[in-house]
């Protein structure tokens, strides 16, 4: 399971530079508001990585907090888009909420692997 998490964990990080960076026309768009669109793509990320690393879950907060900046000021070079600091931290928070699931779920009542990965 954690392959599996892995390999998903850097497709989907390949697909938030991909519709972060892009002109604003590519971004995909969903009824629900962009904060909301903006926390669960990053938090879904942060679980995936903390899932698919869980030896290396705060090095993986780290990386997942340096994406999301990093992607913020990446926006700048875009004349459609903008990069904004409450921008990065609703998606800090989706990464910290994230890798809380991860974590949780690690810790859940039958989970068949420690918390630290060792299994």
């Amino acid at each position: 399971m954690s392959a599996v998490a892995r390999a998903l964990s850097w497709l989907m990080l390949a697909a938030l530079v991909v519709v972060t960076v892009a002109p604003i026309g590519y971004r995909p768009v969903s009824t629900a508001p962009i904060s909301v669109e903006r926390c669960g793509a990053f938090a879904l990320l942060g679980f995936l990585f903390a899932f698919g690393y869980p030896r290396w879950r705060w090095q993986v907060f780290v990386l997942t907090l340096a994406a999301a900046g990093l992607l913020e000021i990446l926006q700048m070079l875009q004349p459609t888009r903008h990069g904004r600091v409450a921008d990065f931290a609703v998606k800090a928070a989706g990464c910290g909420l994230g890798g809380l699931a991860a974590l949780a779920l690690a810790y859940w009542p039958g989970a068949s692997a420690p918390p630290d990965g060792r299994g």
